[in-house]
């Protein structure tokens, strides 16, 4: 549908991460900590020296913890409050999602989350996708003044969610960027591609390396019942990112 060299925004854990994708051949760097929870915001130290090494935009996270998009009142002044940090420090956008128990998109405080943002751009994370109704939750948004939207169609994979994918885009009709994610890779980011019309995509393309630590503990762990997390490091795979962005631009 859309003749344009698609906008790749790849989604990174950490500096290491936002230099691989770079060297990799983004166009643009999701920041995170903590890709396991699905991304949470990372320091503003990581986002100072990030800053210094980029040569690519990078938008950084704004989601105070990992579970569900229902945040208490104290959670969302941090939001705003690293929403305004990150205003100061300069980055190129900020990534949020906010939604009320009903399942729809919290207007009220995104709306105050895209006033704190000033003139940074600001994306609507997959929060979007745990909608009730997607259709309504664009128009929310648009109202809101959110510049675009992260979805896989509300489902698992883009692939699966392709109908969806293209119905919002034909309903954006321009007044917010639809930004296609869920499982893209090689094999099918170009017909996702041309199957929605979309400008801009998102992916991560990770591998698990073990750790460089020759001492391990094997009788205690930081987190869950995974004792082997603590010597197995999540990097963004270089090698896929390029094979991936090259596929979608066959």
């Amino acid at each position: 549908m859309s003749a344009a060299v698609p906008l790749i925004e790849i989604c990174v854990e950490g500096i290491d991460g936002l230099l691989a994708a770079e060297a990799a051949g983004a166009d643009r760097v999701e920041l995170c900590a903590s890709l396991v929870e699905g991304g949470i915001t990372p320091s503003l130290g990581t986002v100072r020296e990030a800053l210094k090494l980029a040569t690519i935009p990078f938008h950084v996270i704004v989601r105070p913890r990992g579970g569900d998009f229902l945040y208490s009142e104290a959670e969302f002044a941090s939001m705003v409050s690293d929403v305004a940090a990150l205003r100061e420090l300069g980055v190129a956008g900020v990534v949020v999602g906010c939604l009320m128990p009903d399942g729809n998109i919290d207007e009220p405080r995104m709306s105050a989350l895209v006033e704190a943002a000033g003139p940074l751009a600001v994306t609507c994370h997959r929060a979007f996708d745990m909608t009730r109704d997607p259709h309504a939750a664009l128009e929310a948004l648009v109202r809101a003044g959110v510049h675009r939207v992260l979805t896989s169609g509300q489902r698992d994979t883009a692939v699966e969610g392709i109908d969806l994918l293209a119905a919002l885009v034909k309903q954006a009709a321009g007044r917010i960027v639809i930004m296609g994610c869920g499982a893209l890779a090689p094999d099918n980011i170009g017909a996702v591609r041309a199957g929605t019309g979309m400008t801009e995509l998102h992916f991560a393309a990770l591998k698990d390396v073990p750790s460089a630590m020759r001492f391990r503990n094997p009788n205690v762990g930081m987190g869950g019942s995974d004792l082997d997390r603590e010597y197995r490091n999540t990097l963004t795979d270089g090698e896929l990112v390029a094979a991936t962005i090259a596929a979608a631009r066959a």
